[in-house]
């Protein structure tokens, strides 16, 4: 026997002929008994996982406990910095927290609340059955999160758990919530609820909301007031009065609401609901918190904003710790602010005219720096954001329209004024001056109404192809897109008409210098964005922007868009920004309003480093500047403003060369735009000297003198010149860009 191996005790014949005669013994199993087995082991691991998950139920309705609300429900600071992540740019509200106790609480409050968000409180067991249930899977199959329903629910929410959608977390708050149920009355349960939700404006309880926006205490509530607050627990970031009509009008709507379920359950009689929902409750005048002082409230409100619109919720926002790092920088931020105050007309305060100031990075979309207008403290108006009829600082985006569509940079167009449109109605330059037949270059250099109307109209849809083409490179439309993009994400007012290219839409500074930059980086564009990084108290990165650009035009019309650009600095309307000593591009802007005022001037313009768009408005946004200012065009006070805040912001940055024109090539759309040089001026006749005329008569005596004169010679006659033929622009040849007719269209928005 071989060392290691063990001796077989049966031969393998004997075996198979064992195992061949016991298969022949076995009967088959029919299909019954094959059912009624797996029926009783399923049964079997039923029951096992039955007793597994009630095992487990039991572990974790003992190992929780219900803590004090007062001493456990901590928040803690979100910080924002600028762009280096470290320097401290401001901080959202430690929480405004001041707990009473139920009697103190207004019965108008407890039934408004109750009647907004959970009508059955006084009868339910706390728990929505179906919402968990909704809410796993929902979540289990990626949708979107599911969140609380029963006030029990919202509360156990707010004190013990994490702001995380998840089914997990709503397995959590159920067991929470039935120990609640069990171990506290619904008194209690409403009474820790109104002390601890967030009402918006940094306030949590109804005590603080109270303050935060009546300036009295919650036991002065009235009916009125209670509901108005019980509306905006629906929604407190998008329900604040103070942000606008729109709002104050989204919150008439759940304010009414909130009233009319009152009445229906009887806990407000229909007299007084009928009276009260007429109209909201008048809401005072309060004063913000000294931390929102001078420009910091504006970025810290934008980037709330930003923060919601990327998904993170009100607890998180003003109690979650996170660690918010901006795109703007000191440098950046400094310049606009003294910019402006340097160039700011004596006698003209913040309160009537609005200085508004942006400054974006081409080719990453970073808003490196703004002015809002006015101390936040004073009108939480962001000019900045809010913006302005563009006037002829849109007239760029039609030019590259132009261009796209197969007209060049020497095509000519008719700039005398007025300019009589088809249908009746006629449209002037400035001045009412006529040009003659200009190029699109002189076009632009002096900002000719009659010649970009001209171009429009000899476009195929004109207008629309402007507004397409002004999307593209960072321009929103009039309703936000989807994905939305911009800042805001519409431009209202910006609609397929004649005249869209003298500016009558509202755009705001961040994104038209967005759409410049987009001329800085040779046709590229990126989206204009605010938030570089977020990260929760635990050290996770919640959010990292990530720069996406796409081809707006092709870099050959960029580049001619951006010489006619570079030429309004050189020795057109916007000389003044010729004070930065730098290759720059840029363009003068006005815009009238309905009435005919003058409702707005700009400075736009850039160098490859930084795009930086300028605009005066005055009161409202709409008002006449013409006769109210000392000047009221976008190449004085606009104009200057632009270069004392670009001098600063590229202070120190090396001065980079701008690109030339490519003169683009392209086929027309239409004719009689050709560019024809002038016929040189016919040639001068040589003069010859004049002959003179001799009348024969008697020669009169002559008298010999004593002497005779010396001879004189005349000189010759000099040749007359050429006169020197006026130099005409030369037009290169560049690449040849198809118009949109014939399918060589290369713009994409994705």
């Amino acid at each position: 026997m071989v060392q290691g191996k063990r001796k077989s005790g049966a031969s393998p014949t004997r075996a198979k002929a064992r195992s061949k005669g016991r298969s022949k013994d076995r009967t088959p199993r029919t299909w019954k008994q094959r059912l009624k087995r797996y029926t009783i082991w399923g049964l079997i691991a039923c029951v096992v996982m039955a007793l597994l998950g009630a095992a487990g139920f039991f572990v974790a309705y003992r190992s929780i406990d219900i803590p004090d609300p007062n001493a456990d429900f901590l928040t803690e600071t979100t910080q924002v910095y600028y762009s280096d992540g470290k320097s401290q740019l401001g901080q959202f509200a430690v929480q405004k927290r001041d707990s009473i106790d139920y009697d103190e609480m207004p019965q108008t409050v407890k039934d408004a609340v109750v009647a907004a968000e959970n009508q059955t409180f006084w009868t339910d067991n706390g728990l929505d059955p179906k919402g968990i249930l909704r809410a796993a899977f929902s979540n289990a199959q990626g949708n979107a999160t599911q969140g609380a329903s029963t006030i029990t629910q919202q509360y156990v929410k707010i004190l013990y758990l994490t702001q995380e959608r998840t089914w997990k977390r709503k397995l959590k708050e159920a067991i929470l919530s039935l120990k609640v149920k069990n171990q506290l009355s619904k008194q209690d349960v409403l009474e820790g609820y109104l002390n601890t939700i967030y009402f918006g404006r940094g306030a949590y309880g109804i005590q603080a909301a109270a303050q935060a926006y009546f300036a009295k205490d919650a036991a002065q509530l009235n009916l009125k007031q209670s509901a108005a607050l019980a509306a905006i627990l629906n929604n407190p970031n998008g329900l604040d009065p103070a942000d606008g009509e729109d709002v104050a009008q989204r919150l008439l709507g759940r304010y009414q609401y909130v009233l009319d379920s009152m009445a229906k359950m009887g806990t407000a009689p229909a007299g007084e609901v009928s009276q009260a929902r007429e109209a909201l409750p008048k809401f005072p005048q309060i004063k913000q918190s000294e931390q929102y002082g001078g420009q910091r409230g504006h970025v810290l409100s934008m980037v709330h904003k930003e923060l919601t619109r990327l998904g993170f919720s009100e607890q998180e926002i003003n109690g979650g710790g996170l660690q918010v790092t901006t795109t703007f920088t000191k440098k950046a931020m400094a310049a606009a602010a003294e910019g402006v105050a340097e160039q700011r007309p004596e006698g003209f305060g913040p309160k009537q005219l609005h200085v508004a100031v942006a400054s974006v990075q081409p080719g990453t979309g970073a808003v490196r720096g703004f002015y809002g207008g006015q101390d936040y403290l004073e009108s939480q108006i962001n000019w900045a954001v809010s913006g302005g009829q563009a006037g002829s600082t849109f007239k760029p985006f039609a030019l590259a329209a132009g261009i796209e569509s197969g007209f060049e940079l020497k095509d000519t167009f008719d700039g005398n004024s007025p300019y009589e449109l088809e249908g009746g109605g006629e449209i002037e330059n400035q001045g009412d001056h006529s040009y003659g037949r200009v190029n699109l270059i002189k076009a632009t250099e002096d900002s000719i109404n009659t010649a970009f109307i001209d171009m429009t109209l000899a476009m195929p849809d004109g207008p629309q192809q402007i507004i397409t083409t002004a999307n593209a490179m960072g321009i929103p439309p009039a309703e936000a897109a989807t994905p939305a993009y911009g800042i805001p994400t519409s431009s209202p007012g910006l609609q397929p008409n004649t005249g869209v290219s003298l500016g009558s839409q509202t755009v705001s500074p961040i994104n038209m210098a967005n759409g410049y930059a987009t001329i800085a980086n040779r046709g590229v564009a990126a989206d204009a964005y605010i938030i570089e990084k977020v990260v929760d108290r635990d050290g996770v990165v919640r959010f990292d922007h990530k720069v996406a650009t796409h081809d707006a035009v092709p870099e050959g019309i960029a580049d001619d868009v951006g010489y006619a650009l570079q030429q309004v600095v050189k020795s057109g309307s916007g000389t003044a920004a010729l004070g930065l000593h730098r290759p720059a591009g840029g363009k003068t802007g006005t815009a009238t309003n309905g009435n005919g005022d003058v409702s707005s001037a700009w400075f736009v313009g850039y160098t490859p480093q930084l795009a930086t768009a300028v605009m005066y408005v005055r009161g409202k946004g709409n008002e006449q500047l013409k006769d109210w200012l000392p000047s009221y065009f976008g190449g004085a006070y606009p104009a200057k403003t632009w270069t004392a805040v670009m001098l600063r912001a590229l202070d120190g940055e090396e001065v980079e060369d701008l690109p030339g024109a490519a003169y683009v090539k392209g086929e027309a759309p239409t004719e009689g735009h050709e560019y024809v040089p002038p016929p040189p001026p016919p040639p001068k006749k040589s003069k010859k000297p004049k002959e003179k005329k001799t009348t024969e008569q008697a020669p009169p005596p002559v008298t010999p003198p004593p002497t005779a004169p010396p001879t004189f010679v005349p000189p010759p006659t000099p040749t007359p010149t050429q006169p020197t033929q006026p130099t005409q622009p030369t037009f290169p040849t560049g690449p040849t860009i198809g118009n949109p007719g014939n399918g060589n269209n290369p713009r994409v928005r994705p």
